[in-house]
């Protein structure tokens, strides 16, 4: 059996993760420790920290994997550069950012400064698309599968269909660069004021406010075929004339002009970040859901026809698309999903290590991932030390007590940080960094944006549902535990769970069992004891940063902010206390 590391580096969401004896020990993404969100540089915090958690030494490391191979795919890249030597020199350049990976030991070495003697490892180069998959279905119970990613672009490949059967992943058939639905979803991003990287969720909440009034252009877009698709390549700058992304001096990805002329002759001046939006503006996010959706089901329906199973593993940064996500039982014959919850790049360290344990060196040992919860956790000393050094009043309550008095405080329309256990994996606050509020309250969503999170007034937040009761509330039973499935919620539950309906009568739902997360499954049970609602709102732990990662940044958050109520481990503060 062997400890094998996993890493994305150079590319947004940098992240570190530790298989040993082919279970994953610890996974975190850079940002939670360097505080810089979507960090693109070298994870060598997270690096550390992984092995601190593990209690393991850099030569106690027998593999290390990332989820980027330069040698594959080499025919259509080189096809593609001959026909398009005239931006040969940016081709090149997009290659050169992440060359310093090629020599894994040398960089560990200088980034972690560790003596480069003590590095006794085996390099493993896993195609980007293949980490996505290994990400998604060496994480499930299954042993056969379909196998589906989606993305920007990973290794020149932009989509990946393939079957997976025990320890394999047998690719069927890639889509490659410049043809990428992700690259459409954000160049329409960018066009509508949306500049920043990953700001494509904020998209899918507003599209719901337009309507279809330029069905036929979007549809011009995205050219359906019975191969997968294509992108009409006028809408675009043409790919290789810029870098497309670029990381600055902090590790932040900067994203450089993706639309053409094109999109200025049809649709007038793109919108100005932060500025008021126009009915065209609304009517392009309508757009750009709708045409990718459509797509995704397109896809989805050539993945069954070669693999004919019920059963799909998915991952990559568009099956984020959780309204996609929910409409798939409806227009696709699968059945099940297993969805990594770190679907973007942060999921390559994780997927490529498990690639290597269990495609390449065959452990013979499949972990099943029961909750997301692979990040740090902190005993009741260290936090009690925290909350003494900031000069908070606080007390120390019982499990029972601590539930009742959360949960009543929550019912009473109060707004409480809850930091619990282990750190969640990937993008979403599932129970543990988590700010949590009443889902009924008709003033809960203001409340909550001017006091904290500043976002959008139609950005929604998300409802979590007792396990059990989600076929009582919404019209989709099939579990969603990463928040990773948008549903609608049943007309007589609507007006009970406002804060948390969107505009469309959709929730974007986290289903919470007893058996991933006791302790936050018995808060919601308290609170629908108070209330007779099996739901609270559920929203990341964070004040437009990265999501908190240890005791000092939440409680910072908590006093800088205007949250009333603070429990971190069995602790609770108050503001009227504080």
């Amino acid at each position: 059996m062997a400890v094998i590391l996993g890493i994305n580096a150079f590319h947004a969401g940098a992240a570190a993760a530790l298989v040993v004896d082919g279970e994953p020990i610890v996974a975190m993404p850079e940002e939670r420790l360097n505080r810089v969100k979507y960090f693109a540089g070298f994870p060598a915090l997270s690096i550390r920290r992984c092995l601190d958690i593990a209690g393991l030494e850099f030569s106690d490391i027998d593999a290390v994997a990332v989820g980027r191979d330069p040698s594959a795919n080499r025919v259509a890249k080189v096809g593609f550069a001959l026909r398009n030597l005239k931006d040969l020199r940016n081709l090149l350049k997009i290659r050169g950012a992440r060359g310093a990976l090629d020599d894994f030991k040398t960089l560990i070495s200088s980034e972690c400064d560790v003596d480069p003697a003590k590095l006794r490892f085996t390099s493993y180069n896993v195609e980007h698309h293949l980490a996505h998959t290994a990400s998604a279905y060496f994480m499930s119970e299954w042993e056969h599968a379909a196998g589906f990613t989606l993305d920007g672009s990973g290794d020149f490949v932009t989509c990946l269909m393939s079957e997976c059967d025990g320890p394999e992943i047998k690719p069927l058939h890639r889509v490659y660069v410049p043809h990428s639905m992700g690259s459409l979803y954000m160049m329409v991003c960018e066009f509508i004021g949306y500049t920043k990287y990953g700001d494509e969720g904020k998209v899918m909440g507003l599209a719901p406010l337009g309507k279809d009034t330029y069905r036929d252009t979007f549809d011009r877009m995205l050219r359906l075929r019975d191969t997968g698709f294509e992108i009409d390549l006028d809408f675009f700058m043409p790919f290789g004339s810029s870098q497309g992304m670029s990381i600055n001096e902090k590790g932040e990805m900067v994203i450089h002009r993706h639309f053409s002329d094109r999109m200025i002759e049809l649709f007038g001046e793109p919108r100005e970040p932060y500025s008021d939006y126009t009915e065209r503006d609304l009517d392009l996010a309508f757009g750009v859901q709708r045409v990718f959706e459509k797509g995704y089901m397109h896809l989805l329906n050539l993945l069954h026809e070669r693999v004919p199973e019920e059963r799909i593993a998915m991952s990559g940064g568009c099956t984020l698309n959780s309204v996609a996500n929910g409409k798939l039982f409806d227009e696709t014959p699968f059945r099940r999903t297993c969805i990594q919850p770190a679907a973007g790049d942060d999921g390559l360290a994780l997927g490529s290590a498990l690639y290597v344990s269990n495609s390449v060196l065959r452990e013979g040992r499949r972990w099943v991932m029961r909750n997301s919860f692979l990040g740090p956790e902190f005993d009741e000393s260290t936090i009690r030390r925290e909350l003494d050094r900031a000069g908070l009043a606080y007390r120390r309550l019982e499990r029972e007590v601590l539930l009742d008095e959360v949960a009543q405080h929550i019912a009473d329309a109060r707004v409480v940080g809850w930091f619990q256990g282990r750190m969640e994996w990937g993008p979403r606050a599932l129970g543990n960094r988590s700010i949590l509020a009443h889902p009924g309250h008709p003033d809960m969503k203001d409340i909550l944006n001017a006091r904290i999170k500043h976002r959008e007034w139609f950005r929604p937040f998300a409802p979590s549902v007792l396990e059990e009761r989600q076929g009582e509330l919404f019209e989709h039973t099939h579990p969603s535990p990463f928040m990773l499935h948008v549903y609608k919620i049943k007309p007589e539950w609507r007006e009970r769970l406002c804060t948390v309906n969107h505009v469309d009568n959709t929730g974007r739902l986290q289903t919470v069992s007893r058996d991933e997360n006791p302790l936050y499954y018995d808060l919601i049970r308290a609170f629908e004891a108070k209330t007779g609602i099996p739901v609270v709102l559920n929203t990341s732990f964070n004040e437009n940063e990265p999501i908190v990662c240890e005791p000092a940044e939440a409680i910072d958050c908590f006093k800088r902010t205007q949250m009333d109520v603070l429990a971190v481990g069995p602790f609770v503060c108050t503001k009227a206390d504080a």
